[in-house]
């Protein structure tokens, strides 16, 4: 795995830009796709040690990314943080159901992006 290498999936560049700026704030490298089809390629080539990734997306939505990154063995123990503006108790668990180890609603707070993904990076690095 590419040990300082986030991936950030999410259909709006803006977002995608601001999550990037922040991360690389905090010393990762970010990289952005701006599908679930996209991502599921950028996954397998680059191996990120973590990935963000928002639920609703063309092509390809966060669940399914999140399935399918877990089906992989050479991607399946990165940390994988979900972003929506869906916050009710069923997404949240619909999320980590599907594979995601945390999950954090929109509008996001950069210091509790980066500090949810150093924790979820932790725990899969430490095998936790």
């Amino acid at each position: 795995m590419n040990q300082n290498l986030i991936l950030i999936a999410d259909d709006d560049s803006d977002v995608r830009d601001l999550l990037a700026v922040t991360l690389e704030a905090a010393g990762y490298r970010a990289l952005g796709a701006k599908d679930g089809n996209t991502a599921a390629r950028i996954l397998t080539v680059a191996k990120p040690v973590g990935m963000i990734t928002d639920v609703r997306m063309p092509a390809m939505n966060g669940m399914e990314l999140c399935q399918l990154a877990r089906s992989n063995p050479a991607i399946r123990d990165m940390a994988i943080l979900m972003v929506s503006g869906n916050s009710h108790t069923y997404d949240v668990d619909a999320g980590l159901g599907a594979g995601a180890d945390g999950y954090l609603p929109k509008p996001l707070s950069p210091r509790d992006l980066v500090a949810q993904m150093q924790t979820l990076i932790s725990k899969r690095h430490l095998g936790g």
